[in-house]
């Protein structure tokens, strides 16, 4: 027995355009169901929905936004953690590299020693 691939949902846009291109002739079920493999029986769904007026753009649009809300709010998400380790980092105090003896700047190099007048 042949088993079944992952669990797909089709967004309202994609089957709106299969039914409308079934419809208008520009490709045959058994076309579709090869090409973008799809059931015949999911194919069959979606014509009578389509026929009912059950997919139609208010569908398409609605389902497009719901689609964009959910990736605002995961980037959302993924804004405010990285803030929050940002803020973290910030907090933290910064730890002396060894030999950093303070005498010197990456702008200005390091500090001249003072000399006592050239005695020896």
């Amino acid at each position: 027995m042949k088993s079944r691939g992952p669990y797909r949902r089709h967004s309202t846009p994609f089957k709106l355009q299969l039914c409308q291109d079934i419809r208008n002739g520009v490709i045959g079920r058994r076309d579709a169901q090869r090409s973008y493999g799809v059931s015949a029986n999911l194919i069959q769904l979606w014509l009578t929905q389509f026929d009912r007026g059950e997919l139609n753009d208010e569908e398409a649009e609605a389902s497009v936004i719901a689609e964009y809300e959910a990736h605002i709010a995961a980037l959302e998400r993924k804004v405010g953690q990285l803030t929050m380790e940002l803020d973290l980092v910030k907090k933290t105090p910064r730890q002396p590299i060894a030999g950093d003896s303070g005498n010197s700047s990456i702008v200005t190099g390091p500090r001249p020693v003072l000399s006592d007048g050239g005695a020896k």
